[in-house]
């Protein structure tokens, strides 16, 4: 079992364990806010199981039907967890909206805001975690489970905000009032995660940043004195994987071996920067060349 798989079973385990802890600060004190927090964890634990889930479509190998393999999974499992995370948002913005006309007293506050600290301190370490791991392993459902815990963290910091002003103040309707501020802010994330996830099902470029160090590759690599240029680079992404294919330009006497052997060279020298890239190169004679766009290998 990988680095991914063990995070993505740990998720569900720390979101159990962190519901029961925010289901019991709702008991204890009876607060809206804290309620809807707990609630909330209902929805990271079911996207925790839809990442693990996804995790194991993704690594599925290329089939018939699935000649590009199954990557793109993970997408559709950050979008779902981007879909719940806006429905949870609307939930509170519901029960937030209850409360807001019928506010009321809470029992044993401290003890409910000290539990639910707890909880959120966990959570917040866990969606570091998840986050740089899942950044580092290239995992789009990782780094979305990540964020929609990051998101928790923040409602629970609002939510311990709105109730420890309620208490000083007496003022019980900033409990609900909080809780509303909270699911805007959940909503935003929301379709943050929804966003990030769309662009790589809509087969979106790889980062500037990337593309650069592919064309540096390129270019080095393909230096020869053989190959003329490279042109036509296009790039997606899919989970960890990146795929790039480019248009290589070499003389027209050039034979088939020799073209082959720079393709390779340059295909090793990608796998060794992008050691997830799946490359295609499409070699043509040279009044195949073109004026822009290109990268000047001669």
């Amino acid at each position: 079992m990988n680095r991914v798989m063990r995070l993505a079973i740990g998720s569900v385990l720390v979101g159990l364990f962190v519901m029961a802890l925010k289901l019991a600060a709702w008991q204890v004190t009876g607060s809206l806010a804290l309620m809807s927090d707990a609630l909330e964890s209902l929805v990271n634990l079911a996207t925790a199981l839809a990442v693990i889930v996804a995790l194991k479509v993704a690594k599925r190998p290329a089939d018939d039907n699935h000649p590009y393999g199954h990557h793109k999974a993970e997408f559709f499992s950050a979008v779902l967890e981007g879909v719940l995370i806006v429905l949870a948002a609307l939930f509170i913005l519901r029960e937030a909206w209850d409360g807001l006309f019928a506010p009321r007293a809470m029992d044993a506050p401290m003890l409910g805001m000290t539990i639910s600290a707890v909880a959120g301190a966990i959570n917040g370490v866990w969606a570091w975690l998840l986050i740089r791991d899942g950044r580092r392993h290239r995992s789009p459902a990782l780094v979305a489970d990540g964020k929609h815990l990051m998101t928790d963290v923040i409602s629970s910091v609002g939510v311990l905000i709105g109730v420890a002003l309620a208490v000083l103040t007496g003022w019980w309707v900033l409990d609900p009032a909080m809780a509303v501020l909270v699911a805007l802010n959940i909503l935003w994330s929301g379709w943050g995660v929804i966003k990030g996830s769309l662009s790589g099902l809509m087969d979106e470029a790889v980062s500037d940043t990337e593309q650069a160090t592919i064309r540096a590759v390129i270019a080095d690599a393909g230096r020869d004195g053989v190959a003329l240029e490279a042109h036509d680079l296009r790039t997606r992404h899919a989970g960890p994987v990146t795929f790039i294919d480019f248009h290589l330009v070499v003389p027209g006497k050039t034979s088939v071996e020799t073209a082959h052997a720079i393709c390779d060279r340059i295909e090793a020298a990608l796998h060794d920067a992008l050691p997830d890239a799946r490359v295609t190169i499409h070699v043509e004679p040279e009044h195949k060349a073109k004026d822009s766009g290109t990268l000047n290998l001669s």
